[in-house]
């Protein structure tokens, strides 16, 4: 094909273009190809890279990933089996994890993820994607030029699934903005030396560490260890509008975190799940961070960056005219009542009396931590009882005793 000066390339043509390969991409291009679709998987970074992020990963995170074909997505990084958390007051739990989580460094994490969808078919090329245009009938995804790769600057996609991140170029060409003050978190994270949390627990394998605190509330610091005497450290709180500094966050982090000597540090945006755009419009769908999917409770994306990834690339690989219908339907199904139930306890999480309430409650009973966790981590709802036992320790609260 010819191309004249200043013109583009109507590049070649996929039935699913994903822009985005972090876990959400990822997760999409291997749904996808599952179902027999033709994908290219785009990113303006080559793997492995890192990205700055809590590093935990949920148990059903990678029940997802095994669903499909990466059973061995956190290979090598050691369960980590208890969570103890402070709540804002001080009182504190300390319980097994109804399921052991992992803390696997993204650098590592998405380039295997990466690797299993193109060892399943997946095209991966590196483009930093300008803009998206759904006409109707096709996608045309245009990139940025780039002398030393290869390739047409523009694609076209049957369906085309934003998976971006919180800066998503994707969402924007759709007519959404970034999140508003009130529905968008600003961490820090780091990697410091910390044997003491792991060499605790050598038989059950490690404990992470969340510490919670009433100034700038919501906020929290956390320590999630790797199980080779480091771990993943931070400290993060949502936005109201005013500026944050580096140096502001630090200073929380070492309030919070005393012991932890940081370094690698990186900031990065968590965009909550407490302000989402639609998940679809036309042949263009959303996932993971740029879909907003934040738990606005803990501040975990990564359950929801797969899930929603394997929801949208099942649905693009079909009809394409009803791609859009089948992706809501799929996340509402399987995400609506949860996501409703997480909106709710960060609503009622703005006082931190709450929290503290709920930490006793989760101190004296196992099945109300066990909600929590569920609740922050994957997909789980609270249930009456639950509720109850938290209403019980805010009404009429009592010592918690080691």
């Amino acid at each position: 094909m010819s191309r004249s000066p200043g013109s583009r390339s109507a590049g070649p043509r996929f039935d699913v273009v994903v822009v985005g390969a972090g876990p959400a991409g990822a997760a999409a291009a291997l749904a996808a190809r599952r179902a027999g679709a033709r994908v290219l998987l785009l990113d303006r970074a080559d793997f492995p890279r890192d990205k700055p992020c809590g590093d935990g990963i949920a148990a059903d995170a990678l029940d997802v990933l095994a669903h499909l074909g990466v059973p061995d997505a956190a290979h090598g990084y050691p369960p980590v089996a208890r969570l103890r958390l402070v709540a804002p007051g001080g009182a504190v739990v300390a319980r097994p994890l109804p399921r052991p989580a992992r803390t696997v460094p993204r650098r590592i994490f998405d380039a295997r993820l990466v690797t299993a969808a193109v060892a399943a078919g997946a095209e991966l090329r590196r483009h930093t994607v300008r803009t998206v245009h759904d006409d109707g009938y096709e996608v045309r995804v245009a990139c940025a030029t780039d002398s030393s790769l290869r390739g047409s600057d523009e694609y076209r996609a049957a369906v085309v699934i934003g998976a971006d991140g919180a800066g998503s170029v994707v969402r924007r060409a759709l007519g959404h903005p970034p999140n508003p003050p009130g529905h968008l978190a600003l961490a820090l994270r780091g990697y410091s030396p910390w044997e003491g949390a792991w060499s605790a627990y050598p038989a059950g394998g490690g404990e992470q560490l969340i510490v919670t605190t009433s100034a700038r509330w919501p906020a929290y610091a956390w320590a999630f260890p790797l199980g080779d005497g480091s771990a993943n450290v931070g400290y993060g709180e949502v936005l109201r509008g005013a500026p944050v500094s580096r140096a502001y966050l630090l200073e929380r982090l070492a309030g919070l975190l005393p012991g932890a000597e940081p370094a690698g540090l990186r900031a990065h945006h968590l965009p909550l799940s407490t302000r989402r755009p639609p998940p679809a419009c036309g042949r263009v769908l959303l996932a993971g961070d740029a879909l907003s999917l934040i738990n606005p409770f803990t501040g975990e994306g990564i359950f929801y960056a797969v899930l929603s990834g394997a929801l949208a690339g099942a649905a693009a690989a079909g009809a394409p005219h009803e791609a859009a219908a089948r992706y809501t339907a799929a996340l509402r199904r399987r995400l609506g009542r949860h996501l409703r139930h997480s909106g709710v306890a960060a609503r009622l999480t703005q006082r931190p009396q709450v929290v503290d309430a709920a930490v006793r409650a989760a101190h004296r009973h196992g099945a109300v931590f066990d909600r929590m966790v569920d609740l922050g981590l994957a997909d789980g709802v609270f249930d009456l009882r639950t509720i109850g036992r938290i209403a019980a320790e805010l009404l009429h609260p009592g010592p918690v005793r080691p």
